[in-house]
């Protein structure tokens, strides 16, 4: 079986490459390395049975260069993270819509499945109760650019159910609830990787807010194999299904977590909003998956608890950290 994975130098997208390799798939990569980092393929180059096509899934070439002879694609290319998306709202949409019809396209042409990565960004905001794939969507004005990835994402979900029930191409959607994990960038405004960082630096580390909006953190490695496991599921095509953690954690508490992982004696420090993200930003509130849907279709829940997460993302920044004060050395 051979598979693409569009964005595949990405956080997840690395990880599901790893994994995939490690079922004995031969994986295509298409990723136009823009936010992606070849250095999440340090483990996967190696393995004589990928092959990287770097492009953008806008590119017909590279799409139809790097799809030929697949059965699956994994379509995870898109712009991530608030510090990312807010300036260039207009290429989000464009990446998350006509990029995803392409991807659509072209997989009907070569007879493929296909996965979306969504996001619990297209819920918008909540007050904390388990959301269902259902559940309506409750997104503030349009005239700033903070409910864009919704937006885009929600149209991304819809061309892909279309896909499925209008020409029986074999689609699913999964909506992402805060994956969190080794490799992923504090550059694009995550805040795990982005507390740790600054813990480990001695830097206060900055709230956003009181702390008190709640988030559910799910693992990496959690997430991965049920990516696998719903695009080879019936049941799941042409629906949209939660992946995530259930066990609900404040911002502020995650700050305190991070803070005694590492040892840190760093200060805490709260930053509005509207400071931290530009004018009109609106926090979306406490956000947490139900994950029914996932369990009777797959058998799935995340396992891996909060702070064996944050120890994950510690070793990873302290080993990347040792590598750069050696190469200084020499």
């Amino acid at each position: 079986m051979k598979v693409l994975v569009t964005g595949g130098a990405g956080f997840i997208g690395s990880h599901l490459v790893d994994h995939l390799l490690d079922l004995g798939r031969e994986v295509v990569i298409l990723d136009d390395l823009s936010t992606g980092n070849p250095l999440n393929l340090d483990r996967a180059l190696r393995d004589p049975r990928l092959d990287v096509v770097q492009g953008s899934v806008l590119d017909p070439h590279s799409l139809d260069r790097a799809i030929a002879g697949c059965d699956t694609v994994y379509h995870l290319a898109a712009p991530v993270g608030a510090l990312l998306v807010a300036p260039a709202p207009l290429q989000v949409l464009r990446v998350n819509t006509v990029g995803t019809e392409r991807v659509l396209a072209a997989a009907l042409e070569h007879d493929c499945s296909v996965l979306l990565a969504s996001t619990a960004e297209v819920y918008g905001r909540s007050q904390g109760e388990p959301l269902r794939e259902s559940d309506d969507r409750i997104l503030g004005p349009d005239r700033t650019g903070r409910w864009c990835t919704a937006v885009a994402k929600g149209l991304a979900e819809f061309l892909t159910a279309r896909y499925h029930h209008e020409f029986g191409l074999p689609t699913v959607s999964v909506r992402l609830f805060d994956v969190a994990g080794p490799r992923q960038s504090a550059r694009y405004g995550m805040v795990l990787p982005t507390f740790v960082e600054q813990a480990l630096q001695g830097r206060p580390l900055t709230v956003h807010g009181d702390g008190s909006q709640r988030r559910c953190f799910c693992s990496v490695h959690d997430v991965v194999p049920a990516l696998v496991r719903l695009v080879q599921q019936p049941g799941a095509y042409g629906r949209a299904v939660n992946l995530g953690a259930t066990e609900q954690t404040s911002i502020l508490h995650l700050a305190q977590r991070v803070r005694t992982v590492t040892g840190s004696t760093s200060d805490l420090v709260t930053i509005d909003h509207e400071i931290a993200r530009g004018p009109g930003y609106v926090e979306a509130g406490h956000r947490a998956p139900d994950t029914g849907l996932a369990r009777a279709l797959i058998g799935w829940g995340a396992t891996t608890d909060l702070d064996a997460i944050i120890e994950s993302v510690v070793r990873e920044r302290r080993t990347v950290a040792e590598l750069i004060d050696s190469a200084a050395m020499v």
